[in-house]
């Protein structure tokens, strides 16, 4: 196997390097606690309480969430593999199936997908912060700009975790994941017994009145509860690469990611039914709602909560695969420091604002949106992967020109035509009214046409699956 040295600069450096095994030390707890910690945050329960501020019963919304989070979960799992197979990164392990240039495409989109998210999580953090201070400080209500100064107060407590490095998120995960689940309890019992109990919080029926209604409004709350973890389920090799073996990978993921987002999605529900009985209408956002209690003790607990929970989360799932997606473009000179800041800036500069003006363009604009490009990359990488490679990478050949994934000139073009087939037929109801059945079911729209047309066109070519070379034993 090639030593460092001798990989093509403008393809290498070490952040994008497989990781050695003698550093893979991230068990089951680990990620069973990652993904606990990334889902219990804000819009988690901005999500679950979306669904009920647009109609559906208690258990209508939490079933919704677990349906989609199980579905996900399975193409999450598989593109696990890689990384904990070969120690890659996802911008390094999409350049078997798109070339080690085209590879650019789909590390952009997903890195843009999540500077919003990276904005939006620090938006929300901004807000809560500002508006805690107002209950127990009130006169920081009267500081001209002072949601703002909070705002980049928050943006830049996120930049210094991101400064200090991986080693730094899997502290924060690994401590965070338990305080961050009680404290979420804690707020339920609290809220509930203001209401009266469970019973009355959760004897509000489904909106609906018919089974069409229904359906017309769970088919793209499905879509986005899946599209809310699409991004992770593209660069889960970003975390993988350090797990101690596939077994540990896979069964913290299985046993975090459907539990943590259902029972903190319950939390949502119950808070959210909870308000529309103490306030004559259900309040989706918990820091407004927090706001109407107006008391220190419970400002000072939220505060906490909001800010540890968020930071958790926008660190994980929201700067880890940017950093290493900006990195790829040009590894000489973009570390993964340096991409976390052009995250942190570009997700600025997207407006997260406007993003979370209201529970619909929240779920059926933002969710339902990026699922339409997400689920395409998706499609392709475990088509590629799976069926067309069988699990068979030449780690080497990722990391040099000229190699087997060079393609045509570093790009493989079947795999971009087979991205914009699924682009298309995912986001073509956006265009034409009577098909917008299509953006509807957007992931899985795109997903099943790019993976199907990647198969047909890969095959056409007799691209040859290739053996894979012994794990990567040099360390870096």
């Amino acid at each position: 196997m090639k030593r460092a040295g001798e990989f093509d600069p403008a393809l290498y450096n070490p952040d994008l390097a497989p990781v050695p095994e003698s550093r893979r030390s991230w068990g089951t707890y680990n990620y069973a606690s990652l993904w606990v910690a990334m889902s219990v945050c804000i819009p988690t329960y901005m999500l679950a309480s979306g669904l009920i501020a647009g109609g559906m019963s208690w258990w209508q919304a939490i079933l919704t969430i677990l349906l989609g989070n199980l579905i996900v979960l399975i193409p999450m799992l598989l593109n696990a593999h890689a990384g904990a197979r070969y120690g890659i990164p996802f911008p390094v392990f999409v350049r078997a199936s798109f070339g080690v240039r085209g590879a650019n495409i789909p590390a952009v989109l997903r890195a843009l997908v999540a500077c919003g998210w990276f904005g939006i999580q620090t938006w929300i953090g901004g807000q809560a912060i500002y508006t805690m201070l107002k209950i127990l400080w009130p006169s920081a209500a009267a500081v001209s700009g002072g949601a703002w100064i909070c705002f980049f107060a928050f943006w830049a407590l996120n930049v210094a975790v991101i400064w200090r490095g991986i080693d730094t998120i899997k502290f924060l995960e690994g401590i965070g994941a338990p305080f961050m689940l009680g404290l979420g309890l804690l707020l339920l019992w609290w809220i509930t017994g203001k209401a009266g109990g469970l019973g009355p919080v959760l004897s509000a029926p489904s909106k609906f009145h018919s089974a069409g209604e229904f359906v017309r409004f769970f088919i793209p709350s499905l879509t986005a509860m899946v599209g809310f973890w699409a991004t992770v389920a593209l660069n889960i090799p970003d975390f993988t690469r350090y797990a101690k073996s596939q077994k540990s990978q896979a069964l913290g993921q299985a046993l975090g990611l459907p539990i943590a987002m259902t029972l903190y999605s319950f939390i949502g529900v119950a808070v959210t039914s909870a308000s529309a009985v103490i306030f004559g209408a259900p309040i989706w956002d918990p820091v407004q709602l927090l706001a109407r209690f107006n008391h220190p003790l419970v400002a000072f607990i939220a505060l906490v909560a909001i800010v540890v929970a968020t930071l958790n989360t926008n660190v994980a799932a929201n700067v880890v695969s940017p950093s290493n997606d900006f990195s790829n473009l040009n590894p000489r000179l973009i570390s993964f420091r340096t991409g976390g800041l052009i995250t942190g800036v570009i997700g600025v500069l997207m407006m997260p604002w406007k993003l979370l003006s209201d529970f619909s363009a929240y779920i059926f604009g933002w969710l339902v949106g990026y699922s339409g490009l997400l689920g395409p990359i998706a499609g392709v990488m475990i088509a590629d992967y799976f069926v067309i490679r069988r699990a068979q990478l030449t780690v080497d050949d990722l990391y040099r020109r000229g190699g087997f994934y060079e393609y045509d000139n570093g790009v493989n073009w079947r795999a971009i035509l087979a991205l914009a087939a699924g682009v298309a037929a995912a986001l073509l109801g956006l265009a034409v009214p009577s098909l917008h059945l299509l953006y509807d079911y957007a992931w899985f729209d795109g997903f099943a046409v790019s993976g199907a047309v990647y198969v047909m066109l890969m095959r056409r070519a007799e691209t040859p699956a290739r053996q894979a070379e012994p794990e990567w034993e040099g360390e870096v």
